[in-house]
C-alpha cells in the first residue's frame, strides 16, 4: 500500500525517481532552466527547492545534507556560493514552471522548469 507516500509514481521504482529527482535538479542547478514534461518536472522542483533552503542555511550539516540529496559536490559548492545567497531574502519560491505545449511524439505536456533569479556570478558549466 501506499499510504504517506507522496508524489506521483512516473512508472518508476523508488530508487529511479530518487535518482531522477536528483538528477533533473541537479541540470536546473548548473543551467538555471530545463525543459522536460510536467510531471518531471513538479518532482525536480521538490527537490531543488529543499536543496536551495539547504543552502541558505550554510552549515556543514547543510551542505553534507545538500550533497546526499543532490549527488553531485561541484553543484553543491556552487548552491552554497552562488545560487543560495541569490535567495537569500525569499521564503520560499525559488523555481517557476511555464508551460510549452504538447510534445511533437506523444503529445506529453512539456515545460521549462527554471529559477526565479539568476545567481550573481553566472559561471557556465
Amino acid at each position: 500500500m501506499r499510504h504517506q507516500r507522496s508524489g506521483p509514481k512516473l512508472n518508476r521504482s523508488s530508487s529511479h525517481r530518487k535518482s531522477m529527482g536528483a538528477n533533473l535538479a541537479t541540470a536546473l542547478l548548473t543551467h538555471g532552466r530545463i525543459q522536460t514534461t510536467a510531471p518531471k518536472a513538479r518532482l525536480a522542483r521538490s527537490v531543488a527547492e529543499k536543496a536551495i533552503t539547504l543552502g541558505k542555511q550554510d552549515t556543514l550539516h547543510a551542505r553534507r545534507q545538500a550533497i546526499a540529496l543532490l549527488r553531485n559536490k561541484d553543484v553543491t559548492y556552487r548552491l552554497f556560493n552562488e545560487i543560495a545567497p541569490a535567495f537569500q531574502d525569499v521564503n520560499g519560491g525559488y523555481t517557476r514552471i511555464l508551460k510549452l505545449g504538447p510534445r511533437q511524439g506523444d503529445a506529453a505536456e512539456i515545460v521549462l522548469l527554471e529559477l526565479t533569479r539568476e545567481p550573481a556570478n553566472t559561471t557556465a558549466a
